[in-house]
């Protein structure tokens, strides 16, 4: 994995973390923490979604931040039922 990749997997986690983070209100973990939240949401969102027969959408940097959002998404609300336990 080059440089590049690292850097376009970086910013994917921070926008798909920082928009779940915005959908999922009281579930946020700063900058770093959204990262995180966005790079697990993408591979959650990897594996779970075709599955489900929901394939990659798009061809631009657009499709894998959907992904990894609804991932993110996904894993915060997972994280929310465990808070609240």
């Amino acid at each position: 994995m080059g440089l590049e990749a690292i850097i376009i997997a970086l910013v994917v986690g921070a926008v798909a973390g920082w928009l779940a983070g915005q959908i999922v209100r009281g579930v946020g973990f700063g900058l770093i923490g959204n990262i995180i939240v966005g790079i697990v949401g993408a591979f959650i969102a990897g594996w779970l979604l075709p599955k489900f027969g929901i394939p990659l959408i798009g061809g631009s940097i657009i499709g894998p931040i959907i992904y990894a959002t609804i991932g993110a998404v996904i894993l915060l609300l997972i994280i929310g039922l465990f808070k609240r336990a």
